[in-house]
């Protein structure tokens, strides 16, 4: 019986390595496989929060019905929506290959409009997860308070870890 894509969850931690790639780890690495049909990770500017957003490819067969509901959304309740801004927001990602242990490269624009340094965390989000620069995701409210202790905890073992090497 072959698996099924189940979404994202879970948080993970990976630093950049002297060769400048950085690591999909395993829980994320093996949801993107069964999410995408070329093993190429997608990644993007998330639409609200200073962070980045990945998903696989298959994702993109979603990107109708999503708009679709946004905008039924902004309708009911009285709100503006561009569905040509919105499309466009969607469709604007990067994608990237990744080997069998889950190392990519992350393009310098998306580096920049991450704030990527040396560090990226990961949190599941179920459809997607983000990718956030830790000093980023500090920044955050109160509403993050999970992703946030999570982080840190892999933070300070993946920072020991670089250490001893």
């Amino acid at each position: 019986m072959s698996e099924t894509f189940q979404g994202y969850s879970g948080q993970a931690f990976s630093l950049r390595s002297e060769k400048g790639r950085f690591t999909l780890p395993p829980a994320f690495r093996n949801a993107v496989k069964l999410s995408t049909e070329d093993r190429r990770l997608c990644l993007t500017l998330h639409d609200k929060w200073n962070c980045l957003v990945g998903f696989g490819t298959k994702r993109v067969d979603d990107f109708e019905a999503i708009l679709d509901k946004e905008e039924e959304s902004a309708y009911k309740f009285g709100r503006d929506f561009d569905r040509d801004t919105r499309a466009t927001q969607l469709n604007s990602f990067e994608t990237m290959p990744f080997d069998d242990s889950g190392r990519f490269i992350l393009p310098e624009f998306l580096r920049d409009i991450g704030g990527i340094d040396d560090a990226l965390f990961f949190q599941g989000g179920g459809r997607f997860f983000t990718v956030w620069n830790p000093a980023r995701l500090y920044e955050m409210g109160p509403e993050m308070a999970m992703p946030k202790a999570a982080c840190r905890a892999l933070e300070k073992d993946a920072r020991e870890k670089g250490r001893k090497k």
